[in-house]
């Protein structure tokens, strides 16, 4: 399926941007709409992102998605994927999370990144792209898709800009080669119940290295990381529902801890 002009994709970008406007769960658009195939699902991701561009928002960072195997190996995929992070999906920690602007949300401890530098020009070195990242803090991701009960094949998570919802992140950010990432223990809890734990090295390995995979990514499609962004590393542990009322609570090793409440 070409990219260009097609009917279909301007369709299924269409179809999802609705989903999350009226928050209304829709059907996988890779059967719907019959979209095939990662160029065509991020090309479905860059129109909405456009739009939503030229709507007034704003760019602060990336994501990226399907950094554990056993998930890689449940969407039969062997690389991970990547989404948009806007202006307006950050909240800090020990704030309020708004349920009204979800639709069936999930919450995952992850490390961020800030970067420190812009990343521009072909791929980097990993030493060049560790010089370019500033600081590690804790965070909660809150994934939510747009797919009537999280029913995603590869292509539906890609273009549905990688479940992206909102995130959370940790007050005290950490200068990078103070603490050793791969090797970090998660605990999360959901109103005091311990809910999902994890380790640095269930991301890919060591969560920098998750975050390298997407400055790769970026440079190889002409786009590039900048100063000040954030980069969302990947889930440290399995993702678990949410509903109001839940608080949730992240503690990642020396990093600290991250919380919220749904409302």
């Amino acid at each position: 399926m070409s990219t260009h002009n097609n009917p279909a994709i301007t369709a299924a970008a269409s179809a999802l941007l609705q989903a999350r406007v009226t928050r209304t769960p829709i059907a996988p658009i890779s059967t719907s709409h019959g979209i095939a195939g990662l160029d065509v699902a991020y090309a479905v991701a860059e129109l909405n992102t456009q739009a939503q561009l030229a709507a007034g928002r704003r760019i602060v960072g990336m994501k990226v998605g399907l950094t554990s195997k056993a998930v890689q190996q449940q969407l039969g995929v062997d690389q991970p994927d990547f989404g948009v992070l806007f202006g307006d999906m950050e909240v800090l920690s020990g704030q309020d999370v708004p349920m009204a602007r979800l639709l069936q949300p999930k919450v995952e401890a992850e490390v961020a990144f800030v970067m420190g530098r812009d990343l521009t020009g072909p791929a980097p070195s990993y030493a060049e792209f560790l010089a370019a990242v500033a600081y590690a803090l804790p965070a909660i991701e809150i994934v939510d898709s747009a797919i009537a009960d999280w029913k995603i094949t590869l292509v539906d998570t890609v273009a549905d800009n990688a479940s992206c919802g909102l995130y959370v992140l940790g007050d005290q950010p950490l200068p990078m080669g103070q603490v050793s990432l791969g090797e970090l223990g998660m605990t999360m809890t959901k109103n005091g119940q311990t809910v999902s734990v994890g380790t640095g090295a269930a991301c890919l390995g060591h969560p920098l290295r998750a975050a390298y995979w997407l400055a790769c990514t970026m440079a190889e499609r002409g786009q590039s990381l900048k100063v000040g962004q954030v980069i969302l590393s990947g889930a440290l542990g399995p993702m678990v529902p949410v509903v109001a009322g839940d608080v949730v609570r992240a503690q990642i090793g020396a990093l600290g801890s991250v919380s919220c409440r749904m409302v």
